[in-house]
């Protein structure tokens, strides 16, 4: 009885004697397997967003449990990826639930060798100090005998991760400040 109980534990046997002769339903479960359920059946809510490795805008369905994201999935409503997701989408949940997730501002200074953890609101008023500093001490009111209004010490590369109205607002910004080198990296 022993034996013919674990050979009824083997899914070809199960697909040859039974009514699964293809193998894709009851013949090739364990036991095991079938008492397991995807993460997303015990969540909340479900809440949709957007891949944010590049500029494709892959829709991604976030499943939420207490407050935790449990499971990341294409949203197979998208018109743009149809519930497919590359590698580093798939790859979206480790990036929002890894403990090595950097949540603070680091800092380390000039010739420093440790990070250091900044206030956000310190951390910006460096930012704007050191903008305002860079366009003085380089700006042009003109060149060779042309009136430029610009400066060259500041530059911006947008990353492939900025949809269009993002680098509309972004060149808005750099051209504000006299800034003239000013590309991104969506080539999608």
């Amino acid at each position: 009885m022993a034996l013919r109980s674990r050979l009824g534990e083997w899914s070809a046997l199960r697909q040859l004697t039974g009514s699964d002769r293809l193998g894709r339903g009851a013949a090739a479960q364990s036991e095991h397997s079938r008492e397991l359920e995807p993460r997303t059946v015990q969540a909340d809510r479900v809440v949709d967003s957007i891949c944010p490795y590049c500029a494709v805008g892959c829709a991604q369905k976030v499943f939420v449990k207490d407050g935790r994201v449990t499971q990341i999935e294409g949203n197979p409503a998208s018109p743009v990826s149809r519930g497919r997701l590359c590698p580093k989408g798939s790859a979206t949940l480790q990036l929002v639930t890894s403990p090595t997730r950097v949540r603070t501002v680091r800092y380390r200074r000039a010739h420093g060798r440790e990070w250091e953890d900044l206030e956000l609101d310190t951390a910006m008023d460096m930012i704007a100090d050191r903008v305002i500093k860079t366009r003085k001490e380089f700006w042009e009111w003109e060149s060779e005998g042309r009136r430029t209004r610009r400066t060259l010490g500041i530059a911006s590369l947008g990353g492939a991760t900025l949809d269009n109205e993002e680098n509309y607002l972004m060149k808005k910004l750099y051209t504000a400040m006299g800034a003239i080198q000013i590309e991104n990296q969506a080539r999608i």
